[in-house]
């Protein structure tokens, strides 16, 4: 028998469409190909949470890592990737809050930043100070945090140290050359690629290239060594590290970006990078008055639930951005469908600073093919490319 169709049900209309937002989501793991900018539902804050509108996101070479699936925990696929963004409080979840609709905030998130509204907890949720862009906000969290708590925290940064890191010209290198300038007489060392050094001369007191004997160099200018050492390599950086170290002096590893040697996972890079260290003996540590630790900022928040302690970090940051004292530096900003280029940019060691991810910018305009010329041969489109690379595979940074 048909439906009896009544006024009430008449006067309904159609069904409203679903609110969608793009997102850039890891569809499996592996090269930049896995990579897609998919619409998905239009999230919704729970209890706890604020829903933001997303007006930049942060990129780090660990996101690189989490392509590949060389991380000890790898995500789920498919999944939204990204741990940082900024942008408008848009809602606010029940029992929430701090918070109001329109606030300028900062995310930082446990996976799934990259898309243009997400939703955080609340408790890793921060206010912006009034003079912060959304670039610069998204710049914070991973690098300043990161570069903040080695130093201060666990570093013990004082007055006359000598401090070496390597990638000195990536987002944490940049971060730490202007926060070691907020301490009087401090001295930084670090490794960068050659094209970088023009660039990153007025943050640092010396810089070498990464492939050079840095240790012979550090020597030459610090006999007996240095106080602070991170180290965000592995491999046999991490032996050439804890050399440097001076009596008293404290080693750092937060990376391993040594086992990122191209595109895809390399399993014979992932484990040479973890071979080539050498078996840490406590009572040699004990006899040289030395001292090895380990920072995994991601583990702290979200796995050791250390939210307070990240929150009074972030209100010292905004502190110093407030005064001047530090300014994330910025290398350039990708539209979401333009994802494979900004990494393709990070894998090759190009960027100086950090790497903008912007949802509301238009992608570059795809490159049309010449016409056909009879007889003729066809362009070779990546030429540029070639020539860049010429010298072969090059190893991973943190950036």
């Amino acid at each position: 028998m048909p439906e009896t169709v009544t006024e009430e049900k008449q006067n309904e209309g159609p069904a409203e469409t679903p609110k969608e937002s793009r997102n850039i989501v890891l569809t499996g793991f592996g090269g930049l190909k896995t990579l897609k900018v998919l619409k998905k539902p239009e999230p919704k804050p729970a209890e706890g949470e604020v829903l933001i509108s997303v007006k930049a996101c942060g990129l780090n070479f660990v996101d690189l890592m989490v392509r590949q699936g060389v991380l000890e925990h790898p995500p789920k696929t498919p999944l939204t990737i990204g741990f940082e963004c900024a942008g408008d409080v848009e809602a606010v979840g029940e029992n929430t809050e701090g918070f109001a609709v329109n606030d300028r905030v900062i995310g930082f998130i446990n996976y799934g930043a990259w898309g243009e509204k997400v939703t955080v907890q609340a408790k890793y949720v921060y206010k912006m100070p009034s003079n912060m862009s959304y670039q610069d906000g998204s710049a914070l969290p991973m690098n300043y945090l990161a570069a903040y708590i080695m130093l201060f925290d666990i570093g013990n940064l004082k007055k006359g140290m000598t401090v070496f890191s390597h990638n000195i010209g990536g987002g944490v290198g940049n971060a730490l050359g202007q926060l070691c300038k907020t301490v009087e007489d401090v001295n930084l060392y670090g490794t960068a690629s050659e094209h970088k050094h023009e660039a990153v001369k007025d943050n640092v007191t010396n810089v070498f290239n990464r492939t050079s004997d840095y240790c012979q160099e550090v020597r030459k200018l610090s006999p007996e060594g240095v106080d602070i050492v991170l180290d965000c390599m592995c491999g046999e950086d991490t032996n050439k590290g804890i050399s440097l170290l001076k009596p008293m002096g404290k080693y750092i590893l937060y990376g391993s970006s040594n086992i990122v040697t191209g595109e895809t996972k390399s399993f014979f890079s992932f484990a040479k990078s973890w071979w080539q260290v050498d078996k840490v003996s406590p009572i040699k540590l004990y006899d040289e008055n030395k001292t090895i630790s380990g920072f995994q900022l991601r583990n702290l928040a979200f796995q050791q639930n250390q939210d307070a302690y990240i929150r009074g970090v972030m209100n010292e940051l905004f502190k110093l951005y407030t005064q001047g004292k530090i300014h994330p530096v910025i290398d350039s900003s990708y539209a979401f469908e333009d994802i494979a280029d900004a990494m393709m940019k990070m894998h090759d060691r190009k960027n100086i600073g950090k790497l903008i991810l912007d949802p509301t910018m238009e992608p570059k305009p795809k490159v049309q093919s010449a016409p056909s010329v009879e007889g003729a041969s066809p362009p070779d489109q990546n030429k540029d490319d070639k020539e860049e690379n010429k010298d072969g595979v090059v190893n991973g940074e943190q950036q």
